[in-house]
């Protein structure tokens, strides 16, 4: 049996929308078959310093607010940065936005950021535009599940 591995999942959602992007994730990431990875699900502003440490991996969700991340992920982000700077290097992570334009500004943003912290891309972004769409939820779960998986068999 191998280690247990934490996954984090920090979100924002004001319409409902990303929430339910996030609750896709989650399921994924809690698929049967998969073991020893703990689920961590948390909002934006309830997430912090402790949970980031706590995490071997990380998938980041926010709905996009003016071309950018929302004002709590990046409140999130603005708080784990300095104290978990040269503590989480190389933390595999991926990211999911419902965006009401092309997604682009928020994606950048988070990229950027997350880059400081040296944080690894394992997956593309999932990008929700326009109308909800059930085959994107379906994505989202896929994401969860490719994490949790390869946190588990040691791949990231």
């Amino acid at each position: 049996m191998s280690e247990n591995k934490q996954l984090l999942i920090v979100y924002h959602s004001q319409s409902g929308s990303t929430t339910r992007m996030a609750e896709a994730v989650e399921t994924g990431a809690r698929h049967p078959d998969i073991d020893n990875v703990e689920v961590r699900r948390l909002d934006a502003l309830a997430a912090g310093v402790e949970d980031l440490l706590w995490a071997d991996g990380l998938i980041l969700g926010t709905p996009e607010n003016f071309g950018y991340m929302s004002g709590a992920l990046k409140h999130f982000l603005d708080q784990v940065y300095y104290p978990c700077q040269d503590k989480v290097s190389g933390m595999p992570y991926a990211l999911f936005v419902r965006a009401g334009n092309d997604g682009s500004g928020a994606i950048k943003s988070i990229q950027r950021i997350v880059s400081g912290l040296n944080l690894k891309q394992v997956h593309e972004p999932i990008l929700m535009c326009g109308d909800f769409d059930e085959q994107q939820l379906q994505d989202c779960e896929e994401l969860g599940m490719l994490l949790a998986a390869g946190l588990e068999a040691g791949v990231f």
